[in-house]
């Protein structure tokens, strides 16, 4: 291999929109950085920053269930709109919306190195931003280990003007704000409250100001700093009810600077946090061989060579490290831990139907527990609302999941005609399998996992209780998200998607619950087959007479696919080519970027590397990332989002490894634009580590590190065999790649 990729991004002027600051968050706290030398804005975000409506009664799931069987009716007679009124008359809402806390101004007065070199960087295996100019530096990065924004800011004899703003764009007319001053003995605490209109809720934030080698005075609504060589701030933000004490929460802030044995310093605080973020991040690195030019390019400049093996390099890594430093509290929101605007697209929620698993796609085989930890925080801190979903939409045990979540609120009441997003019964085993993906990396399983698939094992017990001539179970009604047959409304009936989801439930929860096992065995075996329709392709509504409608940006249908094993080309060759097939005549609609990445996800398992590399080429090549390397919905850089930022890394992993309990695939879709390369630590479901290495001329050497003694299959491009790993000896593997 050449010299070692870079980890890290950097740019030669400070970012003049929000969308181009860089990011450092820690899973509760965002920062967005722009780096200016001469008026810095630091963005501070909280995963809790959610804007009340006053609508907590349209928040509960409707009461539809009584109404249900004449709806299965209604569609079993082959009434193909009859779900189009199956709600509760309630208008469309939104989930809460996501927002920024509010932005840290550092205004430097008449500086005297304006024309000096400037650059900013951010380290992806520190989580720290940089800028400087002359002798002018910035610093900030968002602690791990204590849970706090740091910067530190310093230069001969600086000046600086520092305040908490709340003026961002989008923040409502009639937010109450608050403002404190207060000098202390290491400088001043600033703080900010802000109360949301007609509500008791409301958000603090607190900066305490330590400067060293200077004064400090009140400049109302903040503090100036003269002749410092250096100031420190420390920041942090609350959602709350009433009153909290900043005081105290300033007091807290001071604690870390005065921690035995010693003071805290700035570099004592990031050597805290590395311990956990650098651990997390190294331990998954891509090395394409790319030209050490290009590795040296600002990100901007990278990112106009879509073909540049050093951008696919430098968009792993900052997707690793982006997915990280999002994931904590929560796993990442539609925008990620970030936004500096108001009006977040879609209120910067959770959508589970596809984004939310696509972002965290890259968890299990790139080594990313954390990731999976706050998903599965998400998913249990939930579940009572899954459950109440269930009983007031379907009269059912067990539990549903919404399409839609704030973080908060797990409750479907998300209502529309052309989104009947309250029909989709798939979700609960979508959002599980990557917690069944980790226990089976890992060789435990957790038993709020195993719990939690018993409860959507009861939801289908209940459900499924209607058939067709042939005997088989029907899913009625079905939601495809979210797409609609061509000849009829959107909730229908057996839904490619319900019925593998349904299928892997029951089979998974069996698994988990010998109790249970035969009867949910028994239930799942009565499910139809899949359907492969006139054009040879996997259906997406197994019903008869429901027609395709193909350009679509959804791939709901091939679930079966990707993220399960159900549909693949060495157990299950005739459906591997129709789902194929299905996914060559599916269009790419409005060319969101989710589409095109879970388009390259499904032609990875499916073996089309060509495929592949199209797929990441409509994203590389359509302007979708913004220069902090964060990304964009639609091309263009048009609306922050960051479903191709936090999914391309898993996109590689597939193409290169992929694995099952009992199997190991290498190198199943390698493109020709990455003839050589190296991929190290990931971690496989049968429980070993892997490093694979290939080169141009075909050879390709895989190294396993297992921590299980099983025989597995091994499945490389000359064929299959069986392999039998030990536990605690490396096995070496070699293969042609081609």
């Amino acid at each position: 291999m050449s010299a070692t990729p870079v980890h890290g991004t950097w740019e030669p002027e400070p970012a003049a929109r929000w969308e181009d600051a860089f990011l450092s968050g820690n899973g509760h706290h965002g920062a967005l950085v722009h780096g200016d030398p001469d008026s810095d804005r630091v963005i501070v975000t909280h995963h809790t920053l959610v804007r009340p409506d006053g609508d907590d009664e349209h928040r509960r799931p409707p009461a539809l269930a009584a109404g249900l069987p004449a709806l299965q009716d209604r569609l079993l007679a082959g009434e193909w709109t009859a779900a189009e009124d199956f709600t509760d008359g309630r208008p469309l809402r939104w989930v809460r919306p996501f927002h920024p806390a509010f932005q840290l101004r550092l205004d430097r007065p008449l500086p005297d190195d304006a024309h000096a070199p400037y650059r900013r960087a951010v380290d992806f295996a520190t989580g720290e931003t940089t800028a400087t100019r002359g002798s002018w530096t910035s610093r900030v990065f968002v602690s791990r280990a204590d849970d706090v924004i740091v910067q530190h800011v310093t230069a001969p004899h600086l000046t600086l003007e520092l305040s908490l703003d709340p003026r961002l764009p989008g923040a409502p007319a009639g937010l109450g704000i608050g403002h404190g001053a207060v000098l202390t003995p290491e400088g001043a605490l600033l703080t900010l409250r802000a109360r949301y209109p007609g509500s008791d809720l409301a958000y603090t934030g607190v900066t305490l100001v330590a400067v060293t080698g200077g004064t400090t005075k009140l400049v109302p609504p903040g503090v100036l700093a003269e002749g410092a060589t250096g100031v420190l701030l420390l920041t942090r933000v609350h959602r709350h009810t009433g009153e909290l004490d900043a005081v105290a929460e300033g007091r807290a802030l001071r604690g870390l600077l005065h921690e035995a044995p010693y003071p805290a310093s700035y570099d004592d605080l990031l050597a805290r946090h590395l311990d956990r973020h650098r651990t997390a991040y190294d331990r998954v690195t891509l090395d394409l061989a790319a030209d050490p030019a290009e590795r040296a390019l600002p990100g901007s400049e990278l990112l106009a060579r879509p073909h540049s093996p050093a951008l696919l390099e430098r968009l792993f890594a900052a997707g690793r490290y982006h997915l990280l430093s999002a994931s904590g509290l929560l796993p990442p929101r539609l925008t990620g831990l970030w936004t500096g605007d108001w009006n977040t697209a879609w209120s910067g929620a959770f959508t589970t139907n596809a984004n939310l698993n696509l972002q965290t796609a890259s968890a299990a085989a790139a080594a990313l527990p954390e990731v999976t930890e706050a998903h599965a925080a998400l998913v249990h801190r939930q579940l009572p609302h899954w459950r109440d979903n269930a009983r007031a939409i379907f009269g059912t045990r067990g539990a549903v999941a919404p399409s839609h979540t704030d973080g908060a609120c797990g409750h479907t009441c998300h209502f529309n005609r052309e989104y009947p997003l309250h029909l989709w019964t798939a979700g609960a085993d979508w959002l599980l399998k990557p917690l069944v993906d980790h226990d089976e990396c890992h060789g435990v399983q957790d038993p709020r996992t195993t719990a939690a698939l018993a409860e959507a094992a009861l939801f289908y017990e209940d459900f499924l209780t209607r058939t067709d001539d042939a005997g088989h179970l029907v899913v009625v009604p079905s939601y495809s998200p979210e797409n609609r047959p061509a000849n009829a409304s959107w909730g229908a009936l057996n839904a490619a998607m319900d019925l593998s989801a349904a299928r892997h439930a029951l089979l998974t929860a069996a698994d988990r619950h010998p109790r249970h096992a035969d009867r949910w065995r028994a239930l799942a075996d009565r499910l139809p087959p899949h359907r492969t329709n006139a054009d040879g392709a996997l259906a997406e509504w197994a019903w008869p007479g429901l027609e395709d409608t193909y350009d679509h940006r959804h791939l709901s249908h091939l679930y079966g696919v990707w993220p399960l094993d159900e549909i693949n080309p060495y157990d299950t060759p005739g459906l591997a080519r129709a789902a194929h097939r299905a996914l060559e005549l599916r269009g790419a609609e409005n060319d969101s970027a989710h589409g095109h990445l879970h388009h390259a996800l499904v032609a990875a398992r499916l073996r089309d590397g060509a495929r592949v590399a199209h797929a990441l080429g409509r994203v590389l090549g359509g302007d979708f990332f913004h220069a902090s390397l964060m990304s964009a919905h639609y091309p263009h850089r048009d609306v922050y989002n960051a479903d191709a930022a936090h999914a391309l890394p898993a996109v590689l992993v597939e193409m290169l490894v992929q694995s099952t309990p009992g199997r190991l695939v290498l190198l199943p879709a390698l493109p020709d634009s990455c003839p050589r390369g190296e991929l190290r630590g990931v971690r496989t479901r049968f429980g070993a580590s892997l490093d694979l290495t290939w080169t141009p001329d075909g050879g390709a050497t895989a190294v396993l590190r297992p921590d299980r003694t099983r025989r597995i299959e091994l499945r490389t491009p000359s064929g299959a065999e069986p392999l039998d790993l030990v536990a605690g000896e490396d096995r070496v593997i070699s293969v042609k790649a081609r």
